[in-house]
């Protein structure tokens, strides 16, 4: 069996000390490095191969958007999962522009984390539903001018399982509906947002939040 090593790093010891040891309980994991800093983080990265890093946003007087920059201008190829209490839509967009895999809150169970490794580290983009609720609502924000609807709240459930990488299958399987219908509620998704694909889709959806924050916060 091939093993997923996991580099943690939070500012938090007990955290990040519990975590490793709930990950070192799995078969399929091994602890490449537990840090506080993104200079440790760093230096365990240009040791050797790590599958995936856990990543705290908020890391005292720095923040988690500053390591995502370094490791990926250092050649750092492997996934990248923000585990943390809470980051807004634009901290979000700005983490996954960077180059992060996902999102996972820090108050769901232990259990979604594990599963959350294994998805981001086999190619998918995990995202928390709460996150994406916060990327869904700037998208449906109405701009009269591009022509944008408020979303439907079966849109917002297939442009979250959008985000999670599911299938058209697995997306009817989950809302309990026809692959017939996914496709259509995709169709009208595409036709609101003005894209074609799903990538697309989620780019519009990064980039509506950007937008959405700078709004808020613009007196």
């Amino acid at each position: 069996m091939k093993r997923i090593r996991v580099l943690l790093l939070d500012d938090h010891i007990l955290f990040r000390e519990g975590l490793s040891r709930l990950l070192q309980s799995e078969p399929d994991f091994e602890i490449a490095g537990v840090c506080g800093t993104s200079a440790e983080a760093l230096e365990i990265l240009s040791r050797g191969p790590v599958d995936v890093v856990l990543l705290d946003f908020d890391l005292g007087e720095d923040h988690g958007s500053r390591l995502i920059t370094a490791a990926r201008g250092g050649g750092y190829t492997g996934k990248i999962l923000m585990v943390t209490a809470g980051m807004s839509a634009a901290e979000s967009s700005v983490a996954l522009k960077l180059g992060a895999s996902g999102i996972f809150l820090k108050h769901s169970p232990p259990d979604a984390l594990v599963k959350a490794i294994r998805l981001v580290v086999s190619g998918v983009v995990w995202v928390d539903e709460r996150v994406i609720q916060l990327m869904a609502d700037a998208v449906s924000q109405p701009e009269e001018q591009e022509g944008h609807k408020r979303l439907t709240e079966r849109e917002e459930q297939v442009l979250q399982a959008v985000f999670e990488g599911l299938t058209n299958k697995e997306t009817a399987a989950r809302l309990g509906v026809t692959e017939s219908a996914v496709k259509a509620t995709l169709q009208h998704l595409f036709q609101k947002t003005g894209v074609r694909t799903r990538s697309q889709l989620v780019r519009v959806a990064i980039e509506g939040s950007r937008q959405a924050e700078r709004k808020l916060s613009t007196p």
